[in-house]
């Protein structure tokens, strides 16, 4: 089973991404999540897991892709209000 640092690496490395590769410290991104940088950096580490992460990626993992964006882009939308 994936871990949830795993997830969290990977979300970090595809927001990134998104900036044409520009490197985004764990300390903006821990800002962005509104949670402290010991905080973010423990989940990437994985020593610390948070449990409710974990349930809406495996929430969304019983869904097909289509569904996945779907849902992800009413939550986007939602964000932004």
């Amino acid at each position: 089973m994936v871990e949830i640092s795993d997830i969290f690496n990977i979300l970090h490395n595809a927001v990134e991404s998104k900036h044409m590769g520009k490197k985004i410290s764990q300390a903006a991104m821990a800002k962005k999540l509104g949670v402290s940088m010991r905080t973010y950096q423990d989940w990437r580490l994985g020593t610390s897991k948070p449990q409710a992460a974990m349930a809406m990626f495996l929430m969304l993992c019983e869904l097909e892709e289509e569904d996945v964006n779907f849902v992800l882009g009413k939550l986007k939308r939602l964000m932004e209000k």
